[in-house]
């Protein structure tokens, strides 16, 4: 199978092609064509006719495609490359390149698929009734009657995709319905989900020329980035720093997400058991949305315990087992080091290893490793280990006060407070380094997506402007 790059809807087959082996035997998976940056900013200076040619059909027209598209996804068989794919192939190629267990990948389909079927519902949400034409136009009339103005501040959205978690796709999808076109470099291990999502568009009659994919090195999102007047990056900490301040450059790093038992819910913790280990389980917990760390006041040795008990027994299976829970490291030595940095946390004072009785987390294979889920019991939140997150079932658990609470957890992408006392949860809403507030025993895990995610893309991608006519007589 090969994947060649698609040159806003031009198939290159490049002399240079990277191979996708299989994490566990080395077989080849598929050959993927790489191109340097230089080719990618000579397309991006045609990058306006990608907006043009949406701007030619009807936004509803476009939504309704989109939803087709998404049928075409997760049900049909498309023409990825020069193969064709159904579903079931997707799931295979996705978990033998990636690590992650086929019914992981599945789930994900259908989370991808669950966003474009509802693409009417989220656009009207996210645009807070908008309607869809004015985006076309660049101007009309509210439902008030006032005049608005969004000009669009840039005709494509460029995107250097990860490699980790198919999960994070979800935060593109809205970008054709709103006239947008789309420059991605894939994931190096991940090419599938915006490859086929890609096939799966032009199949429902999404323009081809709307849509680049520029699969290489470095240097390919690094043209990505200082051609596209707006970007999405998905990358580590480091990452966030370097583009902190870049107002085009929208960047998605660690979550650092957190579960909250409030003084007057932490008595009956064992009720939100299970809403933890969802949290922290679900997706291998390879997503940003993750809880990594979960805050209380008291009952917190206990609380660790009981998540150990439930998650620590958990076993490496074969990706093609349905009860396989676990994705693979699948950089070679990637899952050692991650534990030697774990086991160095550990020593620190105030900190215990609640998962130990239950075997070793870490598994090493010929090829990959894995890491059993691991929970770590903090007496203060002052341990470096109470502030990390990675790349597997991963939780602290830490004793603070829910005083101190707010000032103690840092950045965290998704919140789920259980709290039912009013102040407390008025210093939560208030609370500027929060971005998704659950109140209540929501898992982070579940979005819901008619709401903003790491700001409104609608927002990053338009700008509200004044604009002003002559009155009519």
């Amino acid at each position: 199978m090969h994947l060649p790059v698609w040159r806003f809807g031009k198939p290159y087959e490049s002399l240079e092609r990277d191979t996708l082996v299989h994490f566990l035997t080395g077989e080849p998976v598929a050959e993927v064509s790489r191109v340097g940056g230089a080719i990618v900013g000579r397309d991006l200076q045609k990058a306006a006719q990608a907006r043009r040619a949406l701007l030619a059909i009807d936004p509803e027209e476009i939504v309704e495609r989109l939803q087709t598209a998404g049928n075409l996804y997760a049900n049909g068989t498309v023409t990825v490359g020069d193969t064709k794919q159904s579903p079931d192939d997707f799931v295979k190629q996705q978990s033998a390149t990636t690590g992650l267990p086929e019914s992981l990948c599945r789930a994900n389909m259908q989370k991808n698929m669950f966003v474009l079927s509802s693409m009417d519902r989220i656009l009207d949400a996210l645009s807070r009734g908008l309607d869809p034409t004015i985006l076309w136009r660049g101007h009309g009339a509210e439902h008030r009657g006032v005049t608005v103005s969004y000009q669009a501040q840039s005709p494509v959205l460029g995107l250097v995709l990860p490699s980790n978690s198919p999960g994070v796709h979800t935060l593109w999808l809205p970008v054709i319905a709103l006239g947008v076109g789309l420059v991605m470099k894939p994931g190096s291990q991940e090419p599938w989900t915006p490859y086929r999502m890609a096939a799966a568009m032009v199949e429902a009659g999404i323009p081809a020329e709307a849509i680049a994919l520029y699969p290489g090195t470095t240097d390919v999102g690094a043209s990505i980035l200082a051609g596209c007047r707006r970007s999405m990056i998905f990358g580590s900490a480091k990452t966030v720093d370097q583009y902190r301040g870049n107002p085009g450059v929208q960047v998605h790093g660690p979550g650092f997400s957190k579960i909250i038992l409030g003084d007057d819910c932490v008595d009956d913790w064992p009720r939100y058991l299970d809403t933890i280990c969802e949290s922290v389980a679900i997706n291998s917990g390879r997503g940003c949305i993750n809880a990594s760390a979960v805050y209380a006041s008291r009952h917190t040795q206990a609380i660790a315990a009981a998540i150990a008990e439930r998650l620590g027994p958990i076993e490496v299976k074969p990706p093609d087992d349905p009860e396989a829970k676990l994705a693979a490291f699948t950089i070679p030595g990637a899952a050692k080091a991650t534990w030697q940095q774990i086991e160095g946390g550990l020593k620190a004072p105030g900190v215990t290893h609640a998962t130990a009785p239950y075997g070793d987390r870490l598994v090493e294979g010929e090829r990959c490793g894995w890491l059993r889920p691991t929970v770590v019991h903090c007496a203060s939140p002052e341990p470096d280990i109470a502030k990390a997150e990675y790349m597997f079932p991963f939780v602290s658990v830490v004793e603070c006060s829910q005083e101190r609470v707010l000032d103690c957890i840092g950045p965290t992408l998704v919140c789920t407070a259980i709290t039912g006392d009013p102040a407390f949860t008025a210093r939560l809403i208030d609370s500027t380094h929060i971005d998704r507030l659950n109140l209540g025993a929501i898992p982070t895990t579940k979005l819901n997506w008619l709401q903003p995610h790491e700001g409104n893309i609608i927002d990053f991608l338009y700008r509200s402007r004044a604009l002003q006519m002559p009155a009519a007589g």
